[in-house]
């Protein structure tokens, strides 16, 4: 499961979607779909802040052309949950008691503790 990338906008806290990066030699701001790994050059943004884009006077925005593409749960999410579920639903197997219970019997629960009584 890859951790998900965050905005690199100050105080933005939902998940990257674009990539930003700068052509300083043309002047160029290019906002293309979200690289595969974290650039230390390169701005990750969400999608809000990838629409209100805007480049300083002078400089061209080059938008490539991706599909929006809803950054929801990936099928490595699902399984790694549906395997917690499988796991938490086994039932958990019995074991013999111990020897220093022998001879004890239990008189009432209450939740996880148990009362115990000797012979």
């Amino acid at each position: 499961m890859t951790p998900a990338r965050r905005c690199s906008r100050t105080a933005c806290t939902r998940p990257a979607v674009m990539t930003l990066t700068y052509v300083y030699a043309d002047q160029t701001a290019v906002l293309g779909p979200l690289a595969t790994y974290a650039e230390p050059h390169a701005y990750d943004l969400c999608l809000e802040h990838s629409e209100r884009l805007s480049a300083p006077r002078g400089w061209e925005v080059l938008r490539l052309a991706t599909g929006r593409i809803d950054p929801g749960p990936s099928n490595d999410d699902l399984l790694a949950l549906a395997d917690a579920v499988r796991e938490a639903a086994r039932p958990v197997p019995t074991t013999a008691r111990p020897a220093a219970e022998e001879g004890t019997h239990e008189t009432r629960r209450k939740g996880h503790l148990r009362v115990l009584t000797s012979d």
